[in-house]
């Protein structure tokens, strides 16, 4: 009882941090950096369209809140996805989750996007100079968690963040930290999770194609020169997210599992997100879902429905789940993610 009252405190100021520190966050749409952060990975969360902040579970939680990798059953869990993004951008991402049972689960995971070549253009060569280059950027990440009593778990994690551009580049770290409660009010099947992401100092773009800019100064007193240019540093994407799951209980074939987030964004609206799932006999899964943002300016909020199902099986000890989700998007393709996990 001591450490509930603990959590609860802990909440209570993650949720008074959390409203003073993402006010008018629609406001300031499009102003963020290192935007890959928030890219959702884990197959069966965008197929509820992100809504399992306070549902998701083992492995597959690393993204939407890591206070739910405590609740994997094995003793080690692999999950590898691949999604096919916006404007032919490509997103991998593998994870492993390691139990070591009384200390708690520790997970690394690993995503990179694969966007392709770009060509190098100029003011004297607009259609491209015949070279080209890659752009980079992998998000690395160390995640803590640990389940306190049969109902509370807490989980964090530490991100690694690079992006590099031809030959200018930026790193940095941002911080998630997440709790989730089961059973809320003793009512059987009712879950609590909140989640904090994002959160650390501001990057910074720098190297050689900012050093030794050659610039001409015409009408001015003074010759031209080599100039080094000095960037400014830009924030972190943070968001703040509350969600609710409830698990009626049917039979021993059929399950259910409803799920709702509210997320406030730094730098964009509001978001409120839905989830539905079912399952038959532990084996067979269809997903669904809705997203909305309420910020007057729903014309450029791109995301909306999504769906998926999934299929489990244990082969030999092995515990196999194959996943597939769609995510509905305006003005580009949608969305297509394709995952595997196994448990040991």
């Amino acid at each position: 009882m001591k450490i509930t009252y603990k959590l609860l405190i802990i909440m209570f100021t993650i949720l008074l941090a959390g409203s003073n520190i993402f006010a008018s966050g629609g406001d300031r749409n499009g102003t963020a950096g290192a935007t890959e952060l928030l890219i959702p990975v884990g197959v069966r969360g965008i197929a509820m369209s992100s809504a399992n902040v306070a549902t998701s579970y083992g492995v597959e939680a690393l993204f939407w809140n890591p206070a739910g990798v405590a609740k994997m059953e094995g003793s080690t869990d692999l999950m590898f996805s691949h999604m096919s993004y916006i404007a032919d951008i490509g997103v991998d991402y593998g994870a492993v989750a390691a139990n070591f049972g009384d200390f708690g689960v520790v997970s690394f995971n690993i995503k990179s996007l694969s966007i392709g070549e770009i060509l190098i253009t100029t003011t004297q060569n607009p259609d491209g100079t015949g070279a080209t280059f890659t752009p980079q950027m992998i998000t690395a990440g160390l995640s803590y968690s640990k389940q306190l009593t049969d109902r509370i778990a807490v989980g964090v994690t530490a991100n690694y963040i690079s992006e590099t551009i031809d030959e200018v580049s930026a790193t940095g770290f941002a911080f998630n930290v997440g709790a989730v409660y089961d059973n809320l009010g003793d009512i059987d099947g009712l879950s609590f999770g909140i989640v904090l992401k994002n959160i650390g100092p501001q990057m910074k773009f720098t190297g050689p194609g900012l050093n030794s800019i050659y610039t001409e100064v015409p009408d001015l007193n003074r010759p031209n020169a080599y100039y080094n240019i000095n960037t400014e540093s830009f924030e972190l994407p943070s968001s703040f997210e509350i969600g609710f799951g409830y698990t009626p209980v049917l039979d021993e074939v059929n399950s259910l599992q409803f799920s709702g987030t509210f997320q406030n964004n730094n730098f964009s609206g509001d978001e409120y997100k839905g989830g539905i799932e079912y399952g038959y006999d532990n084996i067979f899964f269809i997903r669904g879902g809705y997203s909305y943002s309420e910020t007057g300016q729903n014309e450029d909020y791109i995301y909306g429905f999504s769906a998926g199902a999934g299929i489990h099986y244990d082969i030999e000890g092995i515990s196999v789940t194959v996943d597939y989700a769609y995510r509905d998007v305006d003005f580009f393709d949608a969305n297509h993610v394709f995952g595997l996990t196994l448990g040991f």
